[in-house]
């Protein structure tokens, strides 16, 4: 059976792990201190520290045994962690399927065109360039190994817990509106059932889009988890005007439509939550509680 190493157990990764969870007979996962790694030790899970820099002979006994390898964790100016770290310095006999979350950002700015994944990428900011980088590192690790490879590139995730229902009933929703601005995104449910069906398949993967069916307005969202809510949504505001920090203004930088038709064809895989009406109405129904 599949024996899972998974590099960064955050939001999306977590939801992968409790999804594939029942088909694999051994799952390590790893986060950056030893004392989250305690407490995930406790909860059931076999986790070790990494922080990027060194790996511990007991991560090196767990990927050296892995047939399977989930990469989450993000680069950074040095490169990928797990990378820099030494992984190819470790026998991987056993390596058979990678899958690498990277994101949509890669595309850069289309004026709300439409791109797919034989669009040339045009990274804007730091972030983005920084996942390119780590997206050919990890073809060029696979390739060396002979493992197959997904690099799964994810729209803006949502879901229980993460969600512009939550964000309404704390106050801090907004219905910012720049006119032609749309955004793309992905309920967590999708990313777990995609990235699951491709860890567990035996399909050739490559760059695949991880995104929904309806990229939209973002103030379009908002209006719709008000009406789920029964309340009034915020009111309209001008992104000119916004008060916004550096970071979040600049994803209203990058305009695109993202197509998902190969992930469909190549998995054939059957979305769970084709728009964020569908997604919004689940994170509803959880209360939100993480999936």
């Amino acid at each position: 059976m599949m024996q899972l190493v998974i590099i960064g157990f955050g939001y999306s990764a977590a939801a992968i792990a409790r999804e594939i969870r029942p088909h694999a007979s051994a799952i390590m996962v790893t986060v950056r201190s030893e004392a989250k790694a305690a407490a995930l030790r406790t909860a059931g899970w076999d986790a070790r520290g990494f922080d990027g820099s060194v790996i511990s002979p007991d991560l090196a006994a767990g990927l050296s045994g892995a047939t399977h390898l989930l990469v989450s964790a993000p680069p950074d100016e040095g490169g990928d962690p797990l990378l820099r770290a030494g992984l190819s310095r470790l026998a991987l006999p056993a390596l058979a399927r990678i899958a690498y979350l990277s994101t949509v950002g890669v595309y850069g700015d289309h004026q709300g065109g439409w791109v797919d994944e034989d669009t040339a990428p045009l990274p804007v900011s730091s972030r983005s360039v920084q996942r390119l980088a780590a997206e050919q590192a990890w073809r060029d690790f696979a390739e060396r190994c002979s493992a197959e490879l997904g690099i799964f590139r994810l729209s803006g995730i949502y879901g229980p817990g993460r969600s512009a229902i939550e964000n309404l009933r704390s106050g801090t929703a907004r219905r910012l509106v720049k006119p032609g601005q749309v955004f793309n995104r992905i309920h967590v449910g999708d990313i777990a059932g995609a990235v699951t069906a491709a860890l567990l398949g035996n399909s050739s993967l490559g760059t695949l889009n991880l995104t929904d069916d309806e990229p939209c307005p973002p103030q379009d969202v908002v209006a719709h988890a008000a009406g789920l809510l029964g309340i009034e949504p915020p009111p309209e505001q001008p992104f000119e005007t916004a008060e916004l920090s550096p970071m979040a203004r600049s994803f209203y930088g990058e305009n695109k439509r993202v197509s998902n038709a190969r992930i469909k064809a190549r998995l054939g895989y059957a979305f769970r939550f084709p728009t964020y009406r569908e997604g919004l109405r689940a994170c509803l129904a959880d209360g939100g509680q993480a999936v």
